[in-house]
Parts: C-alpha cells; sequence; structure tokens
C-alpha cells in the first residue's frame, strides 16, 4: 500500500473538503488510504500527491469524479432505522395531506413533495416511495414529487438502475415486501418499474446553493452532515430551511441533532421520534 504523508493528507483533506464539504482531519490518514489506494495504483500513481496533480490537470473531472466516489459512504440500507417511516407513515403524511386537503377546492391533485437529500444507492428513497405506495393507494389523486440526490455519480447510478443484491436486499427488507415490489434477475432484486417511477435521481452537491431546487414539504438528510465541520453544517441546514415549506419536516439522523447548529429549527417528538419543524 502506497503511505501517505503528512504533506499530502493535509492537500487531500483541503481538495476533498472543497469538493464534497467532508471535513476530514490528521486522525483520518488511515481512511485515505484504504480509499485512494487502488486508485492511485489504477492511474499509475507512486504517491498520493502525483494522484492529485494528476486529478487537477485533468480537464474532463473523470478522475476528480472518481476521488470523490471513492471517500464518500454509501453505507446504505432499506427502512434504516425504521422509526423516520413510521414516522412518515403514521404522523407527518397524514398530517401534511389533512392540512392540505383542507385547503384545496378539491379540483387539483395534492402536492406532496419529499426529498431525500442523500439518497446514496437509492435504499432510503425507494423506502419512502414504498411507504406512499402503500398509504396512498391511488396516487393519481395527488401529485408526487420524489427526489433523491447524491454528491457520488457510481451511487446515483445505482440509485437510478435500482437493482441490488441479495446482501442489500436482505438488510431491511422482510420477505412480503421484497416480493410485492422487486423482481428477481439472475441472483439480484430490481424495484418494480411503477416504483422506480415515483422517483427522479440527480447528482447534487449540498454544499452548492439550493438555487432551482424548488420547495420541499419533507426534507430527508440523515447522516451526511457527521461528515461535515460546524460551519458546514451551520450553512447546510440553512439552506434546507429555505427550500422547506413553512408546515415542513425535516428529518436528521438518528444520532444527530441541530442543537446550536440552525435555530431556525425547533425539535418536535412523536413517540421514540424526533423530527424537526421551523419556528
Amino acid at each position: 500500500m502506497i503511505k501517505i504523508t503528512t504533506d499530502e493528507i493535509k492537500i487531500m483533506s483541503q481538495y476533498i473538503h472543497k469538493m464534497s464539504g467532508i471535513a476530514l482531519d490528521d486522525q483520518k490518514a488511515y481512511l485515505l488510504e484504504a480509499r485512494l489506494n487502488g486508485l492511485a495504483e489504477e492511474q499509475g500513481c507512486a504517491s498520493y500527491m502525483e494522484l492529485y496533480q494528476k486529478a487537477k490537470t485533468d480537464d474532463s473531472k473523470s478522475l476528480e469524479r472518481k476521488i470523490l466516489d471513492a471517500v464518500t459512504t454509501n453505507e446504505t440500507l432499506f427502512f434504516r432505522d425504521k422509526s423516520p417511516f413510521e414516522l412518515v407513515r403514521h404522523k407527518i403524511l397524514p398530517e401534511l395531506i389533512d392540512r392540505r386537503s383542507a385547503k384545496s377546492s378539491g379540483s387539483m391533485p395534492l402536492s406532496v413533495r419529499i426529498w431525500s437529500a442523500a439518497c446514496s444507492t437509492g435504499q432510503e428513497v425507494y423506502s419512502i416511495a414504498i411507504v406512499l405506495k402503500e398509504l396512498l393507494p391511488d396516487l393519481k389523486k395527488y401529485n408526487i414529487k420524489l427526489l433523491g440526490t447524491d454528491i457520488s455519480d457510481e451511487a446515483v447510478a445505482q440509485a437510478s438502475y435500482g437493482q441490488y443484491n441479495k446482501f442489500a436486499i436482505e438488510r431491511g427488507l422482510d420477505e412480503g415486501s421484497l416480493r410485492k415490489y422487486f423482481s428477481q434477475v439472475g441472483g439480484n432484486w430490481k424495484i418494480r418499474d411503477d416504483i422506480r417511477a415515483m422517483v427522479l435521481f440527480k447528482k447534487f452537491n449540498l454544499m452548492l446553493p439550493f438555487t432551482g431546487l424548488g420547495k420541499y414539504d419533507i426534507v430527508f438528510c440523515r447522516n451526511v452532515a457527521i461528515y461535515f465541520n460546524l460551519e458546514d453544517k451551520k450553512k447546510l441546514f440553512d439552506k434546507i430551511a429555505n427550500i422547506l415549506e413553512p408546515d415542513g419536516y425535516l428529518i436528521i439522523g438518528s444520532t444527530e441533532a441541530l442543537t446550536g447548529i440552525c435555530p431556525r429549527f425547533v425539535p418536535q417528538r412523536h413517540l421514540r421520534s424526533i423530527f424537526y419543524q421551523l419556528k
């Protein structure tokens, strides 16, 4: 394995932070080596400085995308932590639809807009789609906008294709949901076309302005800000506050909190779950 020097840690960490917001300190040398060693060897680089220089001079940005794919964490599973999806099923969506119905003349489909801000390989956003499908049998009555975004090209491509191996499928899906919402393709499982059609996937960098993203009723932003420094966390959740409907809902990771990060949000509790709404 190519060993990383102190100077290379600093340079690569700054480069990765500028690209993605991921904050890596000197203690993460092992992570940089583990994630980038194979890519450095593939590119014929004898050092991480050489890999950095090669990426900086690559006009196609192909190597930059490969570095980003290598360092981003795509740990996810279907119905991860379960409680956020039960929260959407039993409280958030019924409340939202009741309020929208009360304001509607009845002539227009009710709008439901949900954004999975770090969707990784798609398990989270497909889990949301399954909840919507089960809770709203007649989807024609609703104008559903379900967006999944991630910074990794590779993750977005896999999410969009919607095919998973046996290991990924068995993490979070019960047998009934598997048979109902997936089709077997060889040794893998592919999400059913009608569920896949509910979701739009695209690459998106949470560090950039949210221009043109639109407004959302529910935002899932789970287990991504844990990799950001405090300043970037504040900027991220302030931008989320700007694109959330006044009566919208923000769901973050079970180990995360917004105390001291974004005073525009207040925590709300339902049973064992916590979600956030604007003041």
